[in-house]
């Protein structure tokens, strides 16, 4: 993935959609960009991608939503696209230094997330979190779930919204968890590491009620990956409007 053309193009559409953007930091050349937009008197949803470099469709689905003018001015948005930009720029899954930035959110070693929990503790604690994955094992379309009390979009609708890209995952044991049905992880609010903290987990403990983490099959074509995780933005932001 191209990051610099990819920073240059989300930075430009994000402008001229309402959006105000700013780099929280910078690393390997490249900035750590947010961009927000809304009213914060209304309920807040954060979406974050490019964690892992290896996972390029979830910041190609962000940017694809923010050019169909899809976040409007229903909510109150906080967009991070590209988390880990040497990681998507060299296409490995760590970043440069060889830390993996999702377990990364208890030790905070690396300055990427340091510099983003920073940003984290200035915003106000988000009704919904949504994080865009893909997994180089699965061959099907599956999502963890760590709800503290909240509502949210029915596991059947969340699977009919995946399901013109990619069936369930049918495997019963995904990356050493139990599904709790073909698709679906609900995890607790507590790391499976002590110290391996995920941004979700992070999440979690600010408070953020509910966080859905969708993965989609990274050996299935881009675009399916792409359309897929779009389509789980829509339904979940669907629900948030009933």
């Amino acid at each position: 993935m191209d990051c610099h053309t990819f920073l240059r193009d989300w930075s430009h559409a994000s402008a001229s959609r309402g959006f105000e953007s700013e780099a929280f930091g910078g690393v390997g050349g490249f900035p750590l960009l947010a961009s927000s937009k809304g009213d914060p008197s209304q309920p807040c949803i954060y979406l974050s991608s490019g964690i892992h470099g290896d996972e390029p469709s979830g910041p190609q689905a962000l940017l694809g939503l923010l050019n169909e003018g899809f976040f409007d001015d229903r909510f109150h948005w906080l967009i991070c696209p590209t988390l880990n930009p040497t990681g998507l720029e060299a296409g490995i899954r760590e970043n440069s230094r060889g830390v993996d930035l999702n377990r990364d959110y208890c030790l905070c070693e690396s300055e990427e997330v340091c510099s983003h929990i920073a940003w984290l503790k200035k915003q106000e604690i988000p009704q919904l979190f949504l994080s865009l994955h893909e997994d180089w094992e699965s061959s099907g379309f599956y999502y963890y779930e760590i709800n503290l009390g909240g509502a949210v979009s029915d596991y059947k609708n969340l699977l009919a919204a995946a399901k013109p890209y990619f069936p369930p995952e049918p495997e019963p044991l995904i990356d050493n968890h139990k599904v709790t049905e073909p698709g679906w992880i609900h995890h607790s609010e507590h790391p499976d590491l002590p110290e391996g903290w995920p941004e979700a987990i992070y999440l979690a403990k600010m408070g953020c009620p509910i966080s859905l983490t969708f993965e989609t099959p990274s050996s299935m074509p881009f675009q399916k990956r792409v359309g897929c995780h779009q389509a789980m933005v829509r339904e979940s932001i669907r629900y948030c409007l009933l």
